[in-house]
């Protein structure tokens, strides 16, 4: 820990400013990539951030009543290591100059869990934005939990620095909508505005006035003229925290300050060159030596977090014992990062001798389970109703009451998945639910899900050409193949209400990242087959053969039922065949050689029937032939029309497989 020799009074803040745009600047000159002109432009922004508000503990980076810092704007990610190594965290001068480089703690874009100080992954611009609402709904969903009018445990404020890049993008505005509307006060946006993006000036492409903008949706904004001004972001900051609204601040910055192509699209991205470098040091006053830090900066800089933080987390510590001892198990649920949810108790109405919907069977089993904890939190993309997610007596979490455990995200998909992620870095286990053709809209957000292994369980109903007559737009085709694709990501097709629990089972229980739960919009049979139990292994048998296996087929989701039908008319003219229902690919990829080769022995020909891409397939079944799926778009009509057109009724599929096995 630094020893403070200086009185704070004496401390010269532009001297700190600049050496974290010279730190910033010598990492990118050293990697030979990079943006130097945030690093430049923003410096005096995240300074006064970190230096005057920014509540943290550098002995405790993961706290969880810390403020959060979301670099929205990913790609200054030097300016971000620059600021967390003079601040203190555990960033040594090595690895700045490691930045960008393989195996670093540095990498080119901020990355949840490899660089102390890093709230989440960014880069995708918007996202980071969207998801410091999740951040934001978190802390006051949390607070109505944890606080009384004895203690304010849960009290954090979420901060981002975002530029044009980030409010172009639509996914902003998604979620900038949903937060006016919440009144999240506690989400402040530092808006870096220096209109410039990669391409050239923003009057190019961005020209409507953001601050009426962010006013229509339900914000507070505050305009700062000076990006240089410190002062005037401070006040700005202090405003905001007393604001009921969000608060966009508007710092009109100048992007590559000091160098040659200041204000120029020139300094976004491209490094700048020995004599630049050279010639903005000088004008900064610093030594012109790469990687040179004044321990009198570093200490100066270092007093003003401590002084103001000193005791933070000891507090939080303090008011902890207040807690009863149920909300302290509650509370190590967030703290630890213990995000197993066991599944007890649990009891599920089977309806005798009737259909019934897949949704409604995901539905019993959410609220069966919400019951007993209180860390599942998400909601729909307006489509509770079409995909039956909403829990009965958690009430809606609304301005007026943030205790509700069901959101209302509103026709925003993207920002739905970005918010999702906010919750799931505070530490509930969130979900969503859309259709799975929607899940396009929400693509970029899932897939950071999967790179920072949140453990968000995504919900996607109306699962392929059987929706029917609402045609091809909401018949997904290529979904399945693509969520199967994504690194991390866990994708269950379950065939019945048996195989809904399992994974559901397997998902609150093993799977640390996300999840997601294929469901079909119609009805079907509890088969007496399916088992729970099994579900963690991926794929089982559940139809066996009497004698000689003939053949097998593997299915997913509704065509399992399909498959069995086949089996039994297929034996009576004496093919004996077994049945493998496939609910989690990926899972049974894992599992042991001996058994898969239980499940699906080599030689014995094996036939797959999914009403999806067939480009899943290939790792378990080599000839196209024996893949029964559906390569091209839907059309509108009915199920059974469908079925007949594409080949999956009954009696062609019958006939087709005779006619391979024969």
């Amino acid at each position: 820990m630094i020893t403070i020799k200086r009185d704070e009074s004496e401390i010269d803040e532009i001297k700190i400013i600049n050496q974290i745009r010279a730190l910033g600047i010598d990492m990118i000159d050293e990697a030979e990539s990079g943006h130097p002109g945030i690093v430049l432009g923003a410096a005096p922004i995240i300074y006064t951030l970190y230096a005057h508000h920014l509540r943290f503990d550098i002995e405790h980076p993961d706290w969880l009543n810390r403020d959060r810092f979301i670099l929205s704007a990913g790609h200054g990610s030097a300016l971000l290591y620059s600021t967390l190594h003079m601040a203190g965290f555990n960033i040594e001068i090595n690895d700045l100059k490691n930045f960008r480089k393989l195996g670093s703690m540095t990498p080119g874009h901020p990355e949840y869990g490899k660089t102390p100080g890093v709230d989440m992954t960014t880069g995708p611009l918007g996202q980071g934005f969207a998801t410091a609402v999740g951040i934001a709904m978190a802390e006051a969903h949390l607070g109505t939990t944890f606080n009384n009018k004895r203690r304010n445990l849960i009290d954090f404020t979420t901060y981002v620095l975002c530029g044009d890049g980030d409010l172009m993008e639509g996914i902003s505005y998604e979620a900038a909508s949903l937060a006016g509307t919440l009144k999240l006060n506690k989400l402040i946006v530092l808006y870096d505005s220096n209109k410039i993006s990669l391409d050239g000036k923003t009057s190019l492409t961005f020209t409507e006035n953001v601050g009426d903008r962010f006013q229509a949706l339900g914000w507070n904004t505050i305009l700062v003229s000076d990006g240089e001004d410190i002062d005037a972001i401070d006040k700005a900051i202090q405003k905001a925290k007393q604001s009921d609204k969000p608060t966009l601040i508007e710092v009109q910055t100048t992007i590559g300050k000091f160098s040659k192509n200041e204000n120029s699209n020139l300094a976004h991205g491209k490094p700048l060159d020995k004599k630049d470098i050279s010639n903005i040091k000088k004008k900064m006053k610093l030594r012109d030596i790469p990687f040179a830090v004044s321990s009198d900066t570093i200490e100066d800089f270092q007093r003003l977090i401590q002084n103001r933080n000193k005791n933070l987390y000891k507090n939080f510590e303090k008011e902890r014992e207040s807690l009863s001892e149920e909300e302290q198990e509650e509370l190590d649920f967030f703290l630890n990062n213990k995000k197993k949810i066991e599944i007890v108790d649990f009891t599920y109405k089977y309806l005798e001798g009737e259909k019934e919907a897949y949704r409604e069977s995901s539905h019993k089993t959410l609220n069966a389970i919400a019951k007993n904890t209180k860390y599942l939190f998400g909601g729909s993309a307006d489509l509770f109703g079409a995909c039956n997610n909403y829990l009965e007596k958690e009430g809606d979490f609304s301005a007026n009451d943030y205790s509700g455990g069901n959101i209302y995200f509103g026709v925003r998909e993207h920002a739905m998945g970005a918010i999702l992620n906010g919750l799931a870095l505070v530490g509930y286990r969130p979900y969503g639910s859309t259709f799975l053709s929607f899940s396009d809209y929400l693509k970029p957000s899932l897939r950071l899900s999967a790179l920072m292994n949140l453990g968000v369980i995504y919900i996607l109903t109306h699962d392929s050409i059987s929706v029917g007559e609402d045609g091809p737009t909401h018949q997904p085709v290529e979904q399945l193949a693509q969520l199967r694709a994504l690194p991390n990501l866990e994708v269950f097709r379950p065939a019945d209400a048996n195989e809904i629990i399992g994974s559901y089972k397997v998902i609150l229980e093993e799977v640390k990242g996300p999840a997601a739960i294929i469901l079909s919009r119609n009805k079907a049979e509890i088969l007496e087959s399916t088992k729970i139990s099994e579900i963690p292994k991926g794929g089982y048998i559940v139809r066996k053969e009497t004698l000689n296996l003939g053949g097998i087929i593997i299915a997913t989701g509704e065509e399992v039922h399909l498959a069995l039908k086949l089996a039994e008319r297929l034996y009576s003219k004496g093919f004996d065949i077994r049945v493998v229902s496939m609910p989690n690919m990926k899972r049974f990829m894992e599992m042991d050689e001996e058994y898969k080769e239980e499940i699906l022995p080599v030689g014995i020909r094996k036939i797959v029937i999914e009403r999806a891409s067939s480009s899943s397939w290939n790792k378990l079944v080599f000839n196209d032939k024996y893949i029964f799926s559906v390569d091209s778009f839907g059309d509108s009509g009915s199920s059974e029309e469908l079925d007949k057109k594409f080949g999956f009724d009954l009696e062609t599929m019958e006939e087709k497989i005779e006619n391979l096995l024969k």
